[in-house]
């Protein structure tokens, strides 16, 4: 009896010794960072956003990888993170346009999921599309009922006109800035413009995520995860 409980102990010893030696692996001593190192008391390089300076030249997010020498540090937003090289071959103007307007539609979307499935509703909006807060409900009602075909029709207007004109003219080289169409009626780009822009592409990327996690948990559990 006591020759079994010294060998389970040895055991859990040997167990325990395992798992400290694993967590010591994975510490950041023992990661490859390259040769640049940070200060543990300094937060993570973020992007510059100061009146005449680069954006991005000198970050980037994964340090035990090379930044891409693609990316030239010049665009808002630029977290030096392109594992599949798509700078390397792809217009970027392009791709940030893109980004930019795909951003704007997710946090219009976030603000909408959130705003149906709380309850939040215009008046008579009730006696047209029921009381339901199922997305996907409200959704099929609005195809049913035309909304969405209006939505359809109207945005594919304003992208026709006025969207993939001053796409091709950016593309030709007129000078135009990604996502740039020149509305600003409250005057907000006066002061720190190059930090707002940052602050708009990260909110982007985030509503992008949000909105793509609120759909697959109403997908799969019925309704949009820790909202009534």
């Amino acid at each position: 009896g006591e020759n079994a409980v010294a060998a389970a102990n040895n055991a859990s010893a040997s167990v325990l010794a395992a798992c400290v030696a694993a967590a010591t692996a994975f510490s950041p001593s023992a990661l490859p960072l390259g040769t640049a190192t940070r200060k543990a008391t300094s937060g993570p390089t973020m992007q510059l956003y100061k009146d005449g300076k680069l954006q991005g030249a000198g970050v980037n997010c994964i340090p035990i990888f090379k930044r891409p020498a693609s990316l030239k540090g010049d665009m808002v937003g630029d977290m030096g993170f392109d594992p599949f090289g798509v700078s390397s071959y792809a217009n970027m103007q392009f791709c940030q346009e893109a980004e930019i307007k795909h951003g704007r539609i997710a946090m219009l979307a976030f603000a909408g999921i959130l705003a149906e499935v709380i309850g939040i509703r215009f008046p008579g909006v009730d006696s047209v599309y029921a009381a339901s807060n199922d997305i996907f409900e409200i959704h099929n009602m609005a195809v049913e009922k035309g909304s969405m075909g209006q939505i359809l029709l109207w945005c594919g207007f304003a992208e026709i006109c006025g969207g993939l004109p001053a796409m091709n003219a950016m593309l030709e080289g007129s000078g135009r800035k990604p996502g740039d169409f020149g509305f600003d009626p409250l005057g907000l780009g006066k002061k720190n413009f190059e930090r707002k822009q940052l602050v708009e592409v990260m909110n982007g990327r985030a509503a992008m995520l949000a909105v793509s996690g609120m759909v697959h948990h109403a997908l799969i559990n019925g309704k949009v995860q820790g909202l009534p």
